[in-house]
């Protein structure tokens, strides 16, 4: 591959000045929008800071001078000991080093870098693409123009490195590698498509905006593996609020492809819980979907939703009439905790008119049975309430009062004396009824109508005589 050598003579020039020391440490690297230069906005995301800890090696071993002096070649070799064994190191373990280099050698540091990233031999440009992620937090200029470069290096082994290299930078650089990422994205090849996707994927814990930008792009593509692979890493940022992932999420609904609705609807009841209305929306798009698995993670959200009230309560009523007789099974299971008993009976008895499922079927009848009205003497009792339990306190008093608690009869009042050893009064039993006197039998005759009409209720009756005739 041709390479220019106008950074490679730049770079020479630094080498009279390797130790200088009045360098000054790069500013702190800022993400930009490349179309607009702008800065990236978080949005009220939680960014983590991304400070690469060097990967430790045998390189580790080397002190700072012996780093430069073996990055730039003057030193051909040195041993170190590392693990308890001796290590022979050369110019590209330097070049690995570069990266714990002490801040005032940053920046003759990062010139011997971009030297090695142009170097003919192939080891030494690997070297360099391994360093460039951590490097690159310290200073970055110029790094990621080169790694775009190597990317398509005519050696694998290096194409392999810097396919390595921005999967490790971008969730610290997205602006840095954003065109990059997005052309590895779409590569042919599958190593390096999937380590791009690997990059994408740990950019959605740090640029979640970014990557939104990224799959808008990306369910653009004719190639329908690439609009699945959107569906995923859309999951993975649709807890956040945004009007950019409600849109994503609405487009993926409409994909012509099932699986890409399906992956997407799967995320439909976490964004439920965050957004009731957008939920509410998008379970009622989903809900008529051709796709089975699709209008069951339309239940499945609306499950999430206050189903009580407005359209969430609409969606199941009419979803227990649907064609799909999973997403019946689900709706009518839902509609106990959605009405009264006797809107419930009433809807039933419409259902039941259309119903084919036995299952289904048994349950809307068992949803229609009353057992205080149909069930037997013990049914009906069971639906009784209860009686509250009548408190410790009181039954005390009535206890000491001579009256019944509950079912149990009362009980007599103690004497006052009871506590000097007597036996406690009883309640006083009524008298024995006195066996009744012998008295004249009277004779048994039928009332006359006088009788009855009281014409004699002031006579006495006790001195009639019945033996003798009535005057």
């Amino acid at each position: 591959m041709q390479r220019s050598n106008t950074l490679s003579e730049r770079t020479f020039m630094m080498d009279g000045r390797l130790q200088a020391k009045e360098h000054p440490m790069a500013r702190k690297y800022i993400a930009r929008d490349p179309r607009t230069g702008k800065p990236i906005k978080m949005e009220g995301a939680t960014h983590q800071d991304v400070d690469y800890e060097p990967l430790k090696g045998r390189w580790s071993a080397l002190i700072p001078a012996d780093v430069m002096s073996l990055a730039d070649g003057s030193l051909p070799s040195r041993t170190v000991r590392w693990n308890g064994n001796e290590h022979v190191l050369t110019r590209k373990d330097g070049v690995r080093a570069l990266s714990q280099v002490t801040k005032g050698m940053i920046h003759p540091a990062h010139g011997l870098l971009l030297r090695a990233l142009q170097d003919p031999a192939p080891e030494i440009r690997i070297a360099a693409l391994n360093v460039l992620p951590e490097f690159a937090v310290r200073r970055s200029d110029e790094l990621f123009d080169w790694l775009s470069v190597l990317l398509d290096d005519e050696d694998l082994g290096v194409q392999k490195a810097a396919s390595e290299a921005l999967a490790r930078a971008a969730p610290t650089f997205p602006s840095g590698v954003r065109s990059s990422l997005a052309n590895e994205l779409r590569s042919t090849d599958t190593h390096r498509r999937n380590a791009a996707w690997k990059g994408l994927e740990a950019l959605t814990k740090t640029w979640p905006d970014v990557v939104a930008d990224h799959i808008d792009s990306l369910f653009l593509e004719s190639n329908v593996e690439i609009r699945r692979k959107a569906a995923k890493m859309l999951n993975t940022i649709v807890g956040r609020k945004t009007s950019v992932v409600w849109d994503l999420v609405s487009w993926a609904l409409s994909d012509e492809d099932a699986q890409v609705r399906r992956t997407v609807a799967k995320s439909l009841p976490r964004l439920a819980k965050q957004d009731v209305r957008m939920g509410t929306v998008f379970a009622e798009r989903a809900i008529v979907d051709e796709d089975a698995d699709v209008r069951l993670a339309a239940i499945r959200t609306i499950e999430k939703l206050n189903r009580g009230h407005g359209r969430a309560r609409d969606l199941i009523i009419a979803g227990a009439r649907s064609s799909d007789i999973r997403v019946r099974r689900s709706c009518i299971a839902m509609l106990p905790k959605l009405m009264a008993e006797d809107e419930l009976r009433s809807l039933v008895d419409d259902l039941l008119k259309s119903e084919t499922d036995e299952k289904l079927v048994q349950t809307l009848m068992d949803y229609r049975y009353d057992a205080m009205l149909e069930g037997t003497e013990a049914e009906k009792n069971a639906a009784l309430s209860p009686a509250l339990p009548i408190p410790e306190l009181d039954r005390e008093v009535l206890t000491a009062q001579g009256k019944a608690v509950g079912l149990n009869p009362p009980t007599g009042t103690p004497r006052l004396d009871a506590g000097r050893g007597e036996s406690p009064a009883t309640t006083d039993a009524p008298p024995e009824p006195t066996p009744p006197t012998s008295q004249p039998r009277l004779t048994e005759r039928r009332p006359t109508q006088d009788e009855i009409m009281g014409y004699h209720d002031d006579d006495d009756v006790d001195d009639w005589d019945f033996d003798e005739p009535y005057d």
